[in-house]
Order: structure tokens, then C-alpha cells, then sequence
């Protein structure tokens, strides 16, 4: 099979398509069986999820970061470029999805044929469509024994709107039906327009930072060509660079001259500040400059905001950088420097969700060395005081004293897809976190898609977790946000011998404050060391003391020594010692060791267990 070469391939021969579909749906390993049948891999380096090159992905078996690669196709005798883009399946990585859809004429949408459709097939199917690609639907894992390739071909049809009999059937692991669907994908995913004459004009969809190239930058060409050593100007920072490289991914990095109208591929140009390749700008060259930019991307809100600290302080500048570093291979992470006056100096940053929080952190610690300390995650906040004036609260050292007219919180619009016989248990646990139901529809005899308004700070903590366990598993959420609306709402603070320690301060729901409060307290009871006198813990809303707890002091045996005699002799010793730990107590401070921090701000274990 001989490949076109990158830049003088025809338009015509190219087909720019990427997968979606729910998280373990099989993309990965489809991916996997279309590198092999293409030939791009060999059998010897051919690994499982070959296209998840981070750790954490291959560990977790989930994908995180959307993967590019070039792909030779014949059919009847004319060979084809495939472009294909694996994307992340999880409801936190719905950016990374919006970003590759960008990139693509059409999509195949695929759908385990043991579960059928979940929640985030319909999301990632609607997000499709909103950028009016050409849909191809794909049943994965026919082999399995639990398979039900008939019933859910149907469930598709319903969706998308074609005949059951037009739903491919494939198996990525056997490869079962792979090169039918690699035809389909030729046949029917219209080829890329654009003018090859008009003024360069790429849109850069993805980049990474390589430690030795500086900043890589993935390109998808809409008019014109990008060569090798031509200067380029990025549209939105005016910056101009030199090309340094410029290639295409299949899978590794392949150097070519140039890339023309419809490619998809890579760009170096030595760049070591993150901040010069933004994702969504518009890539085009300084001496026949076009003169409008494309359609950038809908920047992502960020949805929880946590604190990050370095366990040492001197680590800061080194957390600085790594972050910077992360932004660029993560487009939607945001921060901003902040201090907390018991774990120093750290940064508050946005997250999509708690995954997404979650392997942040770790790639932190990983990838750049760091040990970290992440305080409870809390939504954004708007805070009316009754003279009118408003606050923004991204965190709870940041809530205002006074009166207060009233708090208003972020909701989100949930969809959770289920099987029938768990719809009671479902309605519970919405009900619970304060949800309003919206609707609810029978996608098949046996499955109904609920919809809830629910507030965004009862999701972020262990609502996943508790949906799955009610269900064994089966039922699937997505969520959009929804605006806001007012609640009751306090600020808990935790007092430790009657000075606030602002990191375990939280903002939650007048119902849930006093469990809040006495859960923190007992936590921190078995948590904090004795010390020489006694310390009180307590849990406030404003001045009214909701909860507490004492850690014991630790006392020497005055009356050891005391044997025999009148009890006013042991009196007068323990007097003489009471009046020690009294003055010990005004002067004494306490230090809660780095430990207790980090196990009592685990995400969730806090919080109210409902």
C-alpha cells in the first residue's frame, strides 16, 4: 500500500474522522485494531491502547488526552489517508472531545453492545451534531457472551435515525468487522474543503510540551500549506516563529516537507514558552497573512476550584512551572496564586470535575516530582450582601462577614440513563441532594433516561460513586451546567483552641452544617496529637459553636510520689499542675501535624455521608 506524501496529497483522498463514545466502550482498543489493519504498527511493537502514551492512562485504563494518527486505506484501488483522532469518553474530558471534533468531517459513534447507550454517548452524540459531522454507528464487543447486538442496534437506530441494518457490528479485540467500517469510513465521511491557493490558515487543536523541542503543536490545515522553514505568525498573539518541523503522526512523528489543505499533523518550532501556542488560535503565514481568524473553541468553565500547596514550601517556584507546563498539554486547567495562613504559599485552580482534579494531581506528582497537599474542592459561590454590594467565592477564606440577603449557587442539568428497576432507588438519592426533576423518558422497555436539576456542590463529592453503587453499576451520568439559583448557605469554620484554620473551612448547606461540623470535629479529634494542655475543636457557623470535640492533654503523674497523708496534699498537687497547663494554654499553639491536613481534606471522606 503506498502513503500519499504529506502536502502533496489531494484533498480529495482524505478522510478526517475521530471516535466517541462513553468511557470503556472499546475506542482505545478499536484504534488499536485499525493501526494494526493499516499497517502503521508492526505485531512486535504493537502494545494494548497503544495511542494512551501517559502512565496513568495505561494504569487506569481510561484515556485523557486526545491522540492524532495517520493511517494508509486502500479501497478498490485508490489509496486513501485516514485521519483519525482518539478522544477521552469521561463526562470531565468533554473539552478534549469539542477540540478533536473541530478537527474532523465525520465521527463514528460506538456503543458497547453488552450495555448499549449511556449517558455520555448521547452528550458526545449531540456535541457531534452540533458541529455537523457525518455519523457512522458502530456496536463494539459483538463477541462478548452478554452481547445483545439486535436490541441495540435498534436503541441506535432510534438515536441517530438510520435502519438498524445500517449499524455496523464490530469487535475490536478480534477484529470482527474493522476493515468494512474502514471502508465505510471512506465511502461515506465527506473529504476536507479549503482552498489551496488562498492564504495559509491552520487551527491548532492540541499541543505538548517535549522538554528537549520545546512546545509541539497539533495543526489542522483548512486553506493553504504550512512548509518547513517558513516564518508563521499565530493570529491572536501576533507572535511569528520559524518552522523548525513540520510532520504528520503515524503513529510516531513523521517529518515532511510541507501539509496542505485538510491535513492534520504536527509543528515545531522551538518555542519554550507554553504561553505562544494557544490551543484554538488560528496558525497562518507572516508574509501572505490571511487576514480572518477561524472559529476558536467555546472556552471551558472551570467547575470545582481546589487548593494545590507544595508539602515543602520551597517547591512553589517548581509548581509554577509545572503548571504552566500542564496548561498547554491541558487546555482547560486554570489557576491563580494563593495563601492560606496554615499551609502557605499555593494555588487555587479550576478543575471540569473531580477526575479531571484527580489526574491533575497526580500528574503533579509524577510527572514533575511534586508532593502535594489538595484542600477540599468547593464550587464558585455569589454572595449578596444587603447593601447591595456582591462577592465572588471560589473559597471559603473568601466569604464575606456581614449581612448577607442572599447566596447563589451553581446547578447543572443531570441526565442519568438506567435500567428500569433502579429508578426508585435513583429518585432517592436526587432527592437527597437537593434535585428537581425535569423529565424522564423510556429510551427501550427496559431503559428511561432521568433529568434533574441539581445543585453542582452535591455532584462534586461522591455522587458518581453513590449512583453506581445504588445501581451495581449500570446507571450513567452527564451533566451540562444550568446557570444558578439562591440557596441557604453557611460557612462552617473549624476552630482549633479558638483560632480558625482556614484550609478546613467549607461552605455547605444549613441542613447538612451541623453533620459537617461534627463529622470534622470527631476527624480531627483522632487526627491532632495531644499536647500539653487541653485543645478544643470546634465547628462555627458566625459565632454560634455547632459542634465539639477535646483533645486530652497529655499530664504527668504528679501524684506518683504522694503516698499516704491527707487528701489536701494530692489536692494541692493537682491545683499547682492545673495552674501550669493553664498558663501553658495561653501561650501554646498548635501544630497540626502535615499528615492530618492530608487525611482529613481526602476528597469526600469529610463531607456529610448521606
Amino acid at each position: 500500500m503506498t502513503t500519499p506524501q504529506p502536502g502533496s496529497t489531494k484533498p480529495e483522498i482524505i478522510r478526517n474522522f475521530c471516535i466517541i463514545a462513553h468511557i470503556d466502550h472499546g475506542k482505545s482498543t478499536l484504534a488499536d485494531r485499525m493501526l494494526q489493519l493499516t499497517g502503521v504498527v508492526d505485531d512486535r511493537s504493537m502494545r494494548a491502547q497503544y495511542l494512551d502514551r501517559m502512565d496513568i492512562e495505561r494504569e487506569r485504563g481510561i484515556t485523557i488526552k486526545s491522540q492524532a494518527v495517520r493511517m494508509p486505506w486502500q479501497v478498490d484501488g485508490t489509496d486513501y489517508v485516514l485521519n483519525m483522532i482518539d478522544t477521552p469518553g469521561h463526562v470531565d474530558f468533554t473539552y478534549e472531545v469539542s477540540r478533536s471534533l473541530a478537527a474532523c468531517e465525520g465521527a463514528i459513534l460506538l456503543v458497547d453492545a453488552a450495555q448499549g447507550i449511556e449517558a455520555q454517548t448521547l452528550a458526545n452524540l449531540y456535541l457531534a451534531m452540533g458541529a455537523d459531522l457525518h455519523i457512522i454507528p458502530v456496536l463494539n464487543k459483538i463477541d462478548l457472551p452478554g452481547a445483545q447486538p439486535e436490541k441495540y442496534a435498534e436503541e441506535i437506530a432510534n438515536l441517530v435515525g438510520c435502519d438498524p441494518e445500517d449499524v455496523f457490528k464490530v469487535s475490536g479485540k478480534t477484529g470482527v468487522g474493522v476493515p468494512e467500517l474502514l471502508d465505510a469510513v471512506v465511502a461515506q465521511v465527506p473529504a476536507p474543503t479549503g482552498d489551496a491557493d488562498a492564504p495559509a490558515r491552520a487551527m491548532i487543536f492540541d499541543s505538548v510540551y517535549d522538554t528537549y523541542r520545546g512546545v509541539v503543536t497539533y495543526v489542522r490545515v483548512i486553506d493553504g500549506e504550512l512548509s518547513h522553514r517558513e516564518r508563521i505568525l499565530m493570529m491572536s498573539t501576533k507572535a511569528t516563529h520559524e518552522v523548525l518541523e513540520v510532520g504528520v503522526i503515524s503513529p510516531e512523528p513523521t517529518p515532511s516537507k510541507a501539509l496542505g489543505v485538510g491535513e492534520v499533523g504536527y509543528l515545531i518550532t522551538g518555542v519554550k514558552d507554553v504561553r505562544q501556542s494557544r490551543v484554538g488560535d488560528t496558525i497562518t503565514v507572516q508574509h501572505k497573512a490571511a487576514t480572518k481568524a477561524l472559529g476558536g473553541y467555546k472556552h471551558p468553565n472551570p467547575m470545582v476550584y481546589a487548593g494545590l500547596y507544595p508539602i515543602d514550601g520551597a517547591d512553589f517556584p517548581e509548581l509554577r512551572e509545572a503548571l504552566e507546563k500542564l496548561q498547554l498539554n491541558d487546555a482547560a486547567l486554570t489557576y491563580e496564586p494563593e495563601t492560606s495562613g496554615a499551609l502557605g504559599f499555593g494555588f487555587r485552580i479550576g478543575f471540569l470535575g473531580l477526575l479531571h482534579m484527580e489526574i491533575v494531581r497526580e500528574r503533579l506528582e509524577r510527572e514533575f516530582n511534586l508532593d502535594l497537599i489538595s484542600t477540599a474542592p468547593n464550587v464558585v459561590y455569589r454572595v449578596v450582601m444587603e447593601d447591595g454590594s456582591e462577592h465572588t467565592v471560589t473559597n471559603p477564606s473568601e466569604y464575606p462577614e456581614g449581612k448577607i440577603a442572599e447566596v447563589w449557587e451553581p446547578v447543572v442539568k443531570a441526565t442519568i440513563l438506567t435500567p428500569t428497576d433502579y429508578i426508585g432507588t435513583i429518585l432517592e438519592l436526587c432527592q437527597q441532594r437537593r434535585g428537581t426533576q425535569t423529565g424522564m423518558d423510556y429510551i427501550s422497555s427496559d431503559r428511561v433516561e432521568i433529568r434533574y436539576t441539581l445543585p453542582l456542590a452535591e455532584i462534586v463529592f461522591d455522587f458518581f460513586d453513590a449512583l453506581k453503587s445504588r445501581t451495581k453499576g449500570y446507571a450513567s451520568l452527564d451533566y451540562d451546567e444550568a446557570g444558578e439559583q439562591a440557596a441557604k448557605l453557611v460557612k462552617v469554620d473549624i476552630l482549633l483552641h479558638g483560632e480558625p484554620v482556614d484550609a478546613f473551612s467549607s461552605i455547605v448547606h444549613t441542613d447538612a452544617a451541623y453533620s459537617y461540623g461534627v463529622a470534622m470535629a470527631k476527624k480531627l479529634k483522632e487526627l491532632i496529637p495531644r499536647q500539653q494542655f487541653e485543645v478544643p475543636i470546634q465547628a462555627a457557623v458566625g459565632a454560634r459553636v455547632i459542634a465539639r470535640e477535646t483533645v486530652r492533654a497529655i499530664r504527668k503523674d504528679v501524684l506518683a510520689k504522694c503516698y499516704g497523708g491527707d487528701i489536701s496534699r494530692k489536692r494541692k498537687l493537682l491545683e499547682k499542675q492545673k495552674e501550669g497547663k493553664k498558663r501553658m494554654k495561653m501561650v501554646g499553639r498548635v501544630e497540626v501535624p502535615q499528615e492530618a491536613f492530608v487525611a482529613a481534606l481526602s476528597t469526600g471522606e469529610s463531607r456529610d455521608p448521606k
